[in-house]
């Protein structure tokens, strides 16, 4: 029910939402939860497993229990937290996970089964008979299995993925978040402030005390008014940093059109990357509840979440409520509602020797021993010594002591230690860099403590960003945390201590006893923890109760491993972007207009796409247009665009150290000013891409991929560092959206280059160099895929295109003109160049002839696992070129001649095939069994798929200029 003159709602602003087909009001700034309360609704869900009635538990992200089902005209979004979802008019909800109505949920007969669905039952039962499994037990299990419902149609909501950059990031505005931001903010620095509701304040704006002489809610208003106020300071709302990663990056979700009702072009949501130079993360503590006998009833909540209802949103969950409680804050919840004008029917405090001032009856050195109501609470048994007497309530709030959430310091695999003092883990310093944890979330529990840590912690990054700052820390509430640990209540009931996957006391001793004494296997085994609120609550207390019941302490059964995100993150927000074109988005040129001006047709490479010829007048086919291309090249100037390469700029100290390592071949002798070719292989010895690396600067250097294995190339270097080198000082980036780069290549390439520079330049074979074109920094790079002289021009990527059409001018005075990917592969097939369709995955060095690449002289990746038996040797299948007169193509298979022809003879298969204009036959490139003792051999080349069976000579794969004289001229 609503309380006059309580809350920060707007009741000036009324709204109607729908909840399981039934109208009610709210107002703007409640939640669903608060909402649903207002209008004395405690019934909101069913658990997972036995379909037991489930009331709202708290007020935040961490709710196991009011998880609904969003209906948009689009789209149907399950498990939505109804203390998240704020409400609007027509905001549609329901409640999941039942079989018929949520009163009279069909399913509800698994409570009274409970005795043959205790933990671990899917592993015990079901076992016979076998036939049944497929048939009928697993059918019936994935139909009951899940939470909520989707709609079965596309999601045609918008979402969007965006960057941000930072000094500091301060996470969570609670008083250590504020007095942090406020700090850093004016510093000077550049300063993001994240918080995961819809307005600033955390707890201040649920608790009644003082700070600094003003209301707890004054003293936030004026905060804020001044971090809105600073340039400097960015506040996003509505956003949870849900991971921390590597190098300052952090993942955040902000859930941007999620409380409006949806329009066109509304993000529903946007996934944040943020990278911080320093992060201070306040986001607080969790209360964890109490474990007794039937303590899940609609009714029974957390103390933190009655009294935010009562001050934030004006709102009480019940008429009589009582207080279980350990700790002395928590009586600050009796004395609101006493406030407030709320019946308190009793105080019920485990600890014998706690106060009993309050005006209200109060039970010292007692216990709640049970509960009844199944559909709302109604009474409670609590025990005192021998005695066991009843109270009539409708609202329990229960608090068994606070659990800083410290869930983002585990994610680089950081574990907290264990605080006696607080009964309660504390992160550990240090363990994700950068990122330091202030206020309650490091276990400062009191207000002024907050205030002091989110301080020291700003100061502490402005002065490493080399500012200073003096901001006084305000008076506040500095009273001790004094708690007695209690974690279960004994008793012959269920006791729950994971109300979202219905785990409970008896599952986590079962485990126990069944010899799961590992806590990451109890947590599979009875599923504690897995639920969509990752055990917020309960985690802590389902290790007490398997640290009990193993004879262990609680720091010795450890914790789970905490994984990001923090709280639940949709699919379509992180992949935003990525639906139908942006799935496989289109990748242009910047040479894209130009050469459909010259009617190129275009094909796929790739994602990219590139010109396949480019067509003359008179040309009737491809073949002609190609080979006039290809004679081109040969005689006169080609230019090709060769921007799809991937191109990766390796940066550090330990760069060359780096290359050496997942390069075959030795790059940290490497002059700077030069270019070397590379071969790089896989974990398991085979090879995985070749390129070339530019040495640019002493701690700099340019790697080139092949088109098709950018990405996979750039995944690897990751894998590679992060699993091998971490320590390493080395940074790498993708820059292929960077730079247009175009070759010009023929016997006129150095005349055609000399004209577009500033300064025109003598450079070596594989050599670099920076250049000015037109006032424009760019880089020359003498390097060739053609086999003749050839050279490489990479301007910024805006200057692409106007690049792009000069020099096909200027070559087109010089007898020579633009070539597609049809010549160049005509003309890497004549010098013997191999692309992906040579290195597809299957082959070694060995192979391909560069086992003298794999230097003896140091490790990389892959070498030990290419000298593996069957990695080398006479019967592995070697690259050989092909010479025929005939027709030939690429996939066919090889035979020697005279024998018949099956899978048993196969001698080996081709990779490319074309017509050379240049040698004047039908040349290709294959694998040969022990090809290169067999050159001079006649071939047997067989595509039953195409018809062609035609001889051909095993030659040398080099058929032009096999001695590089052109290109090194």
């Amino acid at each position: 029910m609503r309380i006059d003159g309580k809350g920060l709602v707007d009741r000036t602003k009324p709204v109607r939402f729908r909840f399981d087909g039934k109208d009610y009001a709210g107002y703007k700034g409640d939640t669903l939860a608060s909402a649903l309360l207002a209008n004395d609704v405690r019934l909101v869900g069913r658990s997972f497993k036995y379909h037991r009635p489930r009331g709202v538990l708290t007020a935040g992200s961490e709710e196991p229990n009011a998880l609904v089902e969003v209906i948009g005209a689009t789209n149907q979004t399950p498990n939505v937290r109804a203390t998240v979802q704020e409400v609007f008019e027509g905001l549609v909800t329901q409640s999941q996970n039942r079989l018929g109505s949520l009163k009279y949920d069909l399913l509800a007969v698994n409570d009274y089964l409970s005795p043959f669905l205790s933990a671990g039952f899917y592993y015990k039962t079901f076992m016979w008979p076998r036939a049944f499994w497929e048939g009928l037990y697993e059918p019936i299990i994935r139909r009951a299995a899940g939470l909520g419902s989707l709609s079965g149609k596309h999601d045609e909501g918008t979402y969007e993925k965006a960057f941000a950059f930072c000094d500091v990031l301060v996470i969570g505005s609670g008083p250590a978040g504020l007095m942090a931001a406020l700090t850093a903010g004016r510093a000077g620095a550049d300063v993001i402030l994240c918080e995961e509701s819809h307005a600033l304040g955390g707890r201040l704006l649920s608790d009644s005390q003082t700070i600094g002489g003003m209301a707890a809610g004054d003293w936030v208003a004026q905060a804020v008014a001044e971090l809105q106020a600073l340039p400097n300071v960015r506040i996003m709302l509505r956003t949870t940093v849900t991971g921390a990663y590597d190098n300052g990056t952090y993942g955040a979700l902000e859930r941007v059109g999620l409380h409006k009702p949806a329009r066109p072009n509304l993000p529903r949501e946007c996934f944040w990357r943020i990278v911080a130079q320093h992060a201070v993360l306040a986001s607080g503590a969790l209360e964890r509840p109490v474990a007794f006998e039937n303590n899940d009833r609609p009714g029974i909540m957390m103390a933190s979440a009655v009294r935010t209802y009562l001050n934030r949103y004006g709102v009480v969950p019940g008429k009589r409520v009582t207080l279980f409680a350990n700790t002395d804050q928590a009586r600050g919840v009796a004395r609101d509602l006493m406030a407030a004008g709320v019946t308190v029917a009793a105080i019920i405090d485990p600890r014998p020797e706690a106060s009993a001032v309050e005006d209200c009856p109060v039970h010292v050195g007692a216990e709640v021993v049970g509960s009844r109501g199944r559909l709302g609470l109604s009474g409670i048994q609590v025990r005192k010594g021998s005695e066991v007497f009843e109270i009539e309530t409708d609202c329990l709030a229960m608090s068994g002591g606070w659990n800083p959430t410290l869930h983002l310091t585990c994610h680089m695999n950081g574990r907290p230690r264990w605080s006696e003092d607080l009964a309660a883990f504390v992160p550990m310093e240090g363990a994700v860099p950068g990122l330091v944890a202030v206020g309650a979330a490091n276990g400062s529990m009191s207000t002024y403590g907050a205030l002091v840590t989110g301080h020291a912690a700003a100061v502490k990054a402005v002065e490493a960003l080399g500012r200073k700052v003096s901001v006084p820390v305000p008076e506040a509430e500095d009273a001790p945390y004094r708690l007695k640990a209690l974690w279960t209540v004994e008793g012959k009931g269920r006791a729950w201590l994971d109300f979202a996957n219905d785990v409970t006391t008896k599952d986590v001793k079962l485990a126990a006893q069944e010899g799961y004494r590992s806590v990451e296997h109890m947590k599979r085994y009875t599923t504690q923890g897995m639920a969509p609120d990752q055990g917020k609550n309960s985690n802590v207390g389902a290790l007490a109760v398997l640290a009990d019941a193993t004879g262990r302490a609680i720091p010795e059964t450890g914790t789970t491993t905490f994984r990001p995100p923090y709280t639940p993150v949709s699919i379509a927000a992180m992949g935003a972007g990525g639906r139908a074109e942006g799935f496989a988005p289109q990748r242009f040129l910047t040479s894209d207009q130009a050469s459909r001006d010259r009617h190129a047709p275009m094909i796929e490479a790739g994602l990219w796409y590139r010109p396949s010829y480019f067509p003359k007048p008179g040309e009737a086919t491809w073949r002609e247009a190609c080979d006039r291309e290809v004679n081109m090249v040969r005689q006169a100037v080609g230019i090709a665009d060769v921007s799809t390469l991937g191109k990766i700029d390796i940066q550090g100290k330990d760069a060359a150290r780096f290359l050496d390592f997942v390069y075959t071949n030795t790059f940290s002798t490497l002059p700077v000013g030069r270019v070397r070719y590379g071969l790089m292989l896989r974990e398991d010895g085979l090879v995985l891409d070749d390129g070339t690396s530019a040495r640019l600067g002493e701690d700099h250097y340019l790697m080139t991929t092949t088109t098709a294995a950018a990405g996979l190339v750039m995944r690897h270097l990751d894998f590679v560092h992060q699993a091998f080198c971490a320590d390493w000082q080395v940074r790498f980036i993708s820059v292929t959206e960077s730079w247009a780069q175009f070759a010009v290549a023929g016997p006129m390439a150095r005349a055609l280059v000399n004209s577009f520079l500033e300064v025109p330049v003598e450079l070596p074979f594989m050599g670099v160099a920076p250049v000015r074109i037109g006032g424009v920094e760019g880089r020359l790079f003498r390097i060739s895929f053609s086999g003749e002289e050839g050279y490489e021009l990479a301007v910024p990527t805006r200057y692409g295109e106007a690049l792009f059409r000069d020099l096909l001018a200027r070559a087109e005075t010089m007898g020579g003109g633009p070539y597609g990917m049809e010549a160049l592969n005509v003309l890497r097939i004549e010098k013997g160049f191999i692309t992906h369709a040579e290195i597809h995955g299957r082959v070694t060095a060995y192979d391909i002839g560069m086992e003298k690449m794999v230097s003896a002289k140091k490790d990389c990746i892959g070498k030990a696992a290419a000298t593996r038996p069957g990695m080398w040797g006479p019967e592995r299948e070697q690259l050989v070129g092909l010479k025929a007169q005939a027709a030939i193509s690429a996939g066919a298979h090889l035979f020697v001649p005279g024998q018949e022809v099956h899978r048993e003879t196969d001698q080996g298969y081709v990779t490319s095939v074309c017509w050379s204009p240049t040698v004047g036959a039908f040349l290709g490139l294959g694998f040969l069994k022990d090809g290169r003792a067999r050159l001079g051999e006649k071939i047997r080349l067989v595509d039953h798929l195409r018809g062609l069976d035609v001889i051909c000579e095993v030659v040398n794969p080099v058929f032009h200029d096999p001695d590089g004289e052109k290109l090194r001229a």
